[in-house]
């Protein structure tokens, strides 16, 4: 039997109501149970009201609404944190799903989103004038939790993580005001929000710097059988390092999927696949690419000029939503011999075809950027690994999936040098550690001035200093 919510005055509800511009969803109302399912079917959340803000002055009306309740407040923007984030239990839920004003500037070669935009509309708005920034390669991903926490894509060996080409951003702040926050009127405030998460205030809008891309690339996946693995990922070790700024190189180590990029007798069985982008000019990136095309005896390689956005769109069939999903994740300095070990070891006894274990090549001038221009963690050359567990909602044996990741987490642990902050699940303080290191000292001083009741904590939290 499904759990209550717990009830909101309704008196208080029909004066918010007054002077609310979206929508206002109570447990007994149509549309409730819709809006407060997000990306990960495994969170089962019931919040007291769901208030989907039509702009920034909703989402101003809806914290000073829980601030006078004491409500424990979450924010979804695309709603795809694994851990749940953007819903909660008995409290209010910001949807921001609703904002979706996109104004791209194409002389200026910028553009501002509104914080309930995902990738997948950014990219379709920016590259009607052959423009892009780094972001995620799950189209249907949000642009406000990617861009907070770092933001890690395709592009970003050569452009920088997503918060290296943010210029700006809209936020409401605890206090349930409004502030412009760019490197001018808040500089310190800025240098948290570029990698900080959600900790200091609602991101109502986002100014991103744009690059010429597309509208084709070239790009696409290769594959090679598990038994292989070793060795392409001992050459991919060696290569990626020194590869072009323009070359972006993603790894997926899982069972084959039924598609037709591959022979109808693989769909099942253990593969490795590297997913290529080259933004720059096609020849070149032919020539640059040619090792890793050449190297052992590929089951398919289907690298060739693709529209930017079918690239962006991609992998959107491994990501759906419903599924169940649970990961952990690490930073590793390079693909050692035992980290190879432990990659190919624990897909050969995988428990779902729907689980992987994922890598980015980190490199380029997202490593050029100094350490302390923003919060991100480790951004130094390396591989962000992510193990990841999807299973379907009838499948009851979930604590087998997630068990499968817990130990090839702790199998990998004596390589890891941190964790990336959108990928931290269910670390805690040792995760937020992890994830932002000496940085976390800096970052608590700005919790402390900015939220220091943490009124913002359905996050990867970094707590305020605690007094007495």
């Amino acid at each position: 039997m499904a759990m209550q919510a717990a009830a909101v005055d309704a008196k208080a509800v029909t004066q918010l109501r007054a002077h609310f511009r979206g929508a206002l969803l109570r447990p007994d109302e149509e549309g409730y149970d819709e809006a407060r399912r997000i990306w990960n079917g495994a969170i089962d959340r019931r919040p007291a009201l769901i208030a989907r803000c039509a702009g920034a002055d909703d989402v101003v009306e809806a914290v000073r609404f829980a601030r006078e309740r004491d409500l424990l407040v979450s924010i979804r923007g695309g709603g795809h944190a694994v851990a749940g984030h953007a819903v909660c239990d008995d409290g209010l839920m910001v949807d921001l799903s609703l904002m979706k004003a996109i104004r791209v500037d194409a002389g200026a070669r910028t553009a501002r989103a509104a914080g309930g935009v995902l990738w997948g509309e950014l990219d379709r708005a920016t590259q009607r004038a052959g423009l892009a920034t780094t972001g995620g390669i799950i189209s249907h991903t949000g642009i406000a939790g990617l861009t907070l926490g770092g933001g890690l894509g395709h592009l970003m060996r050569r452009f920088g993580l997503t918060v290296d080409n943010l210029l700006s951003i809209d936020l409401v702040t605890a206090d349930a005001e409004r502030m412009h926050v760019d490197a001018k009127t808040a500089p310190e405030l800025l240098w948290g929000l570029r990698g900080g998460g959600g900790n200091f205030g609602i991101a109502t809008a986002f100014e991103y710097g744009l690059h010429p891309v597309g509208p084709l690339v070239l790009g696409g996946p290769i594959f090679w059988p598990l038994g292989e693995a070793p060795e392409v990922l001992r050459f991919l070790r060696d290569f990626a390092p020194q590869a072009p700024d323009d070359l972006g190189i993603t790894i997926a180590a899982r069972l084959a999927p039924p598609t037709p990029l591959l022979p109808a007798g693989q769909y099942g069985k253990p593969v490795l696949a590297l997913v290529l982008v080259w933004a720059g000019d096609p020849a070149a990136g032919q020539q640059a690419i040619a090792p890793l095309v050449k190297f052992g005896t590929p089951l398919a390689e289907m690298v060739r000029p693709t529209p930017y956005l079918a690239i962006q769109s991609m992998l959107d069939a491994s990501a759906p939503h419903g599924m169940h999903y649970y990961w952990k994740s690490h930073r590793i300095p390079e693909l050692s011999d035992d980290v190879i070990d432990v990659i190919v070891s624990r897909v050969e006894s995988i428990t779902s075809p729907f689980s992987q274990i994922g890598g980015w090549a980190v490199g380029g001038a997202a490593s050029r950027v100094e350490p302390e221009t923003t919060a991100v963690g480790a951004r130094e050359v390396g591989v962000e690994l992510n193990i990841t567990a999807a299973w379907p909602p009838v499948d009851a044996g979930g604590d087998r999936h997630t068990t499968w990741v817990r130990e090839a987490w702790e199998a990998m642990r004596p390589s890891s040098v941190g964790v990336y902050a959108n990928f931290l699940s269910d670390e805690d303080t040792a995760g937020i550690a992890a994830a932002y290191g000496a940085r976390l000292k800096r970052l608590t001083a700005l919790k402390d001035r900015y939220d220091p009741t943490n009124f913002f904590r359905m996050n990867a939290n970094i707590q305020p200093t605690r007094r007495s």
